[in-house]
């Protein structure tokens, strides 16, 4: 298991105002905020961090979500945070029968997912 993961940003407080909209329906908030960078989580745990440093991507990140209306929720917020659609919220059957994710492109062209993996 993933204790945490660190990407590299070129603008934090940007990618702060996508990844706190965008990551809301999910139950992220700001649980650390730092001179060295800014930790989400949930339950007082932040395991997805973004730093200023040289940024770490392109690359794919996916947050797990509880059903559909949250995934659905996510790219709504994330596109209202300034992030560009790459995948509207639907059924990716070609991943298996029931996978049901929505993807956005962040500040710096990360691609960033919710997925839920449950029946409808």
């Amino acid at each position: 298991m993933i204790d945490h993961l660190n990407i590299g940003v070129s603008d934090v407080a940007a990618s702060r105002a996508f990844y706190e909209r965008a990551l809301s329906p999910l139950g992220y908030v700001v649980l650390m905020d730092r001179p060295y960078g800014v930790g989400f989580g949930r339950d007082g745990k932040p395991d997805f961090w973004i730093s200023d440093r040289p940024t770490s991507g392109p690359l794919h990140v996916a947050f797990a979500s509880p059903d559909r209306a949250t995934v659905d929720a996510f790219h709504r917020e994330a596109l209202a945070a300034g992030g560009r659609d790459n995948g509207a919220p639907g059924l990716r059957p070609a991943y298996h029968p029931s996978y049901y994710g929505a993807f956005a492109l962040d500040p710096d062209g990360n691609n960033v997912e919710a997925v839920a993996h449950g029946p409808a």
